[in-house]
């Protein structure tokens, strides 16, 4: 059962992005990669939406839509790692059945966030680098309607309750 939303960063970070690292223990969520998919996901969607407006295609807090989905299941860093995702959450790892589950499983979109930032060559941005964050958010979303003017307060609040999180 997804969580209600609006869901709070902090719970976020507690309910979703925290279990979904447990699903992929050979993928890195340090500080930085929490940072990316939760101000990726407040960009996105602003932890509010699980499928996009006026019945647009992207689907999940994180707003994949197929292809960025295929992207995850076929590249070489990505597609094992996928693939034991899918099966952790009971998904046929194929593009559709990934696609449709994501407006469903946090999860897996989560995951899947992660995933595709991990098949990036270039690495995380530092924290506090939010120009850095930004070129990582739009080279790998290619975001139709980039929306930059919210980026800057996206990003800092994701920073925000990473940095609390690590306090308590």
């Amino acid at each position: 059962m997804p969580h209600p939303l609006p869901i709070s960063p902090a719970d976020a970070l507690r309910r979703i992005v925290g279990p979904a690292s447990q699903l992929l223990p050979s993928v890195p969520w340090d500080d930085r990669a929490r940072v990316m998919v939760l101000a990726i996901a407040l960009q996105e969607s602003g932890l509010a939406a699980r499928t996009q407006a006026e019945g647009g295609p992207a689907r999940g807090l994180w707003q994949f839509e197929r292809a960025g989905v295929r992207g995850v299941l076929t590249h070489p860093s990505s597609a094992s790692h996928a693939r034991r995702l899918c099966a952790a959450r009971a998904c046929p790892a194929s593009e559709y059945s990934v696609w449709i589950a994501l407006a469903g499983d946090d999860l897996l979109a989560c995951g899947f966030a992660r995933l595709l930032l991990w098949t990036d060559p270039a690495p995380l941005p530092a924290l506090g680098d939010a120009d850095g964050a930004w070129a990582c958010y739009e080279r790998n979303w290619r975001p139709g309607r980039p929306r930059p003017e919210h980026w800057a307060a996206n990003y800092a609040m994701a920073l925000d309750a990473v940095r609390q999180e690590d306090v308590t």
